[in-house]
């Protein structure tokens, strides 16, 4: 079942021209949704996240993400995720509390 923040999220999801989508959000997401849902659900989950650009996590941005963990106080996943929406001047969408008030993070409080 969706969220009810799903609706601030769609749109983003669905403009898989703009998407990108770095690899180890694929790992986090599917971390996540595999503890309460079906295998199926999952994996079309992922497929619909594999529609936008995949961003593979090179050296580079593996020093890039460990500058941005200084700088922000993020644990290796999120700051690969930030560093790479910064690389490409995209905004973050997200509703991880870790990423609160940092420029190029559009933050949505979870609900419930």
């Amino acid at each position: 079942m969706a969220s009810a923040n799903g609706l601030h999220f769609k749109p983003v999801i669905e403009d898989t021209r703009h998407l990108l989508v770095p690899v180890i959000a694929l790992y986090e997401v599917h971390k996540r949704l595999s503890r309460n849902l079906p295998v199926e659900i999952v994996a079309r989950c992922l497929e619909v996240m594999r529609l936008g650009r995949v961003l593979e996590l090179t050296d580079a941005r593996a020093v890039a993400a460990s500058i941005t963990a200084s700088a922000h106080n993020l644990a290796l996943a999120d700051a690969a995720m930030y560093s790479m929406a910064q690389e490409h001047n995209a905004t973050l969408w997200t509703q991880d509390i870790d990423y609160q008030g940092l420029p190029g993070v559009n933050y949505i409080a979870k609900c419930g």
